[in-house]
């Protein structure tokens, strides 16, 4: 059976379902600006997108308190404001609606606080098709996409030749792949046909139509 056809994908959220850019992006500079650490308005952020802000911060900022700092800057200004700086991407819902009804579970696997995506997939409308959201508790613990794809494994008792994940970056790919899990990627998120090709993704696709065998 083809890996998108599997009985269980487990969906990455940002760059793969909607374009969170503008939101992550201006809460992402007001973080940094926070912890007197402005970025030039003309350096180009799109890389951050996808892996654990909290890794991101931590990288970029030398003091663990200035990291911590601005981490909660940044959850205060997406909340009020960057959440709802997104799109979903066109036919990303009438995709979802027919593998759905096709008998297939759909779960958000996502790099982002479970809290804060429940919010996300609430508002922009995906929550009535997924069965479960999953992603990092705040205190970091499953920041590491591997871990927590195994959680979902275990507490779903799902079989992982039957699962496949969905997702536009190479951590994604590699999470998966970790946990005996393949990955059709999206050439329209973050990480770009090259980027998934070099991690693995077993395929790649340039439309959603195409995660119902339509191209």
């Amino acid at each position: 059976m083809p890996v998108r056809f599997r009985k269980t994908l487990l969906l990455d959220l940002d760059g793969t379902l909607l374009d969170p850019g503008p939101g992550i992006v201006g809460s992402f500079r007001h973080a940094m600006e926070s912890v007197g650490a402005p970025v030039p308005e003309d350096q180009d952020l799109a890389w951050i997108i996808g892996p654990p802000l909290r890794v991101t911060l931590q990288t970029l900022l030398a003091k663990p308190a200035d990291a911590d700092a601005a981490l909660q800057h940044y959850r205060d200004h997406y909340a009020a404001w960057g959440l709802y700086q997104a799109a979903p991407y066109p036919g990303i819902f009438e995709a979802l609606q027919e593998r759905r009804a096709a008998g297939v579970r759909l779960l958000l696997c996502t790099a982002k606080a479970a809290v804060i995506a429940a919010k996300v997939v609430e508002h922009f409308g995906f929550a009535p098709l997924l069965s479960a959201v999953y992603g990092p508790d705040l205190d970091g613990r499953f920041d590491d996409k591997g871990d927590l794809i195994a959680r979902i494994l275990d507490v779903e008792g799902l079989d992982p030749g039957e699962v496949c994940m969905v997702g536009d970056r190479e951590h994604d790919v590699r999470a998966a792949s970790r946990n005996g899990v393949p990955t059709v990627g999206v050439a329209w998120g973050y990480g770009g046909r090259e980027e998934l090709a070099r991690a693995g993704a077993e395929l790649i696709i340039e439309h959603p139509s195409e995660l119902c065998g339509r191209a």
